[in-house]
């Protein structure tokens, strides 16, 4: 197992960033290529590719992949709760809106950092890293509540199904870190996650009315999903289960609120969507409270 770090570093902060900033170009990838592509077809693509992918990279590398380490029903656990997250959050959009999905779905880092506090105890937060959770999420608030108002029934459901959706986010990230995965390879632990969610993405293409038979592989659409397979579901990912084995998941986790507003940003540049002055603002207080989590203090814990 390598060396574990109790603070991020600077090689942590940029990989972060990066990773954030791709998974909010996701966002957009997704979006341009919708209309060739269904989004939950386009998840099942992905899922399968990166899954190929990554066991042709593991084979390459000679890695040992099916020897007795007690990772098999962890994984199994992990890669449930990873679909069941991209499952909910599909169907949820059904019901609500974007924005309100985006304020209920970052609700996550704190379910890591409370799955922390019981489950992880070298990894426990102070109150004010706490702060600095909220912090963030008000920055949320601040940029995708404009739209927060008294909800509908249909509204209900799909806030539900979100909510459950950043349950199960930050329950993965817990499950990798409390367990036996920790210690396997982060390219053995995405293919526990990827080949669950080929499995599943398929079947729930198939409940939600999705077909196969209504893809078109415009240039478009080949050029997004070949960014979500490549980059995104085998690249950007196994990094991310690096930077689990190594650093702290509730700081990790502090960085996920940075994913939405690149994703704006992105939207605005690519997409010509609106950016709105309150978007400055919101991400001041994400800045602010990202440093409060990762500033180094005396561990005085809740």
């Amino acid at each position: 197992m390598p060396h574990t770090k109790s603070h991020l570093d600077g090689l942590s902060i940029i990989l972060l960033t990066v990773l954030c900033a791709s998974w909010g170009l996701q966002q957009v990838a997704i979006k341009l290529s919708a209309a060739d592509i269904a989004p939950i077809v386009q998840s099942s693509i992905r899922s399968g590719g990166a899954m190929v992918l990554v066991g042709l990279w593991v084979f390459l590398r000679r890695k040992p992949m099916f020897e007795k380490d007690g990772t098999l029903w962890w994984g199994i656990a992990a890669g449930l709760l990873f679909s069941f997250e991209f499952v909910l959050v599909y169907f949820g959009l059904e019901y609500t809106n974007a924005s309100r999905a985006i304020i209920f779905l970052y609700m996550s880092p704190f379910v890591v950092a409370l799955g922390s506090q019981f489950f992880i105890p070298t990894e426990k937060l102070t109150r004010l890293q706490y702060i600095g959770l909220i912090s963030s999420f008000i920055g949320i608030l601040v940029a995708f509540g404009e739209s927060f108002t008294f909800p509908s029934q249909d509204m209900l459901i799909g806030d539900c199904m979100l909510i459950i959706a950043a349950i199960a986010w930050g329950a993965t990230t817990v499950v990798i870190k409390m367990g036996p995965l920790a210690k396997a390879s982060s390219s053995k632990t995405l293919l526990y996650q990827l080949s669950v969610s080929a499995l599943i993405m398929p079947i729930a293409a198939w409940i939600s009315g999705e077909t196969w038979a209504d893809i078109h592989f415009t240039p478009v659409a080949i050029a997004s999903v070949a960014y979500q397979t490549i980059w995104i579901a085998t690249f950007t990912f196994i990094v991310w289960f690096w930077l689990i084995r190594i650093y702290p998941a509730p700081k990790l986790a502090s960085f996920s609120f940075l994913t939405p507003f690149f994703g704006v940003l992105a939207g605005g540049l690519i997409l010509d969507e609106p950016m709105t002055p309150a978007l400055l603002v919101a991400m001041v207080m994400v800045g602010i409270g990202i440093y409060l989590v990762n500033r180094k203090h005396t561990p005085v814990v809740v």
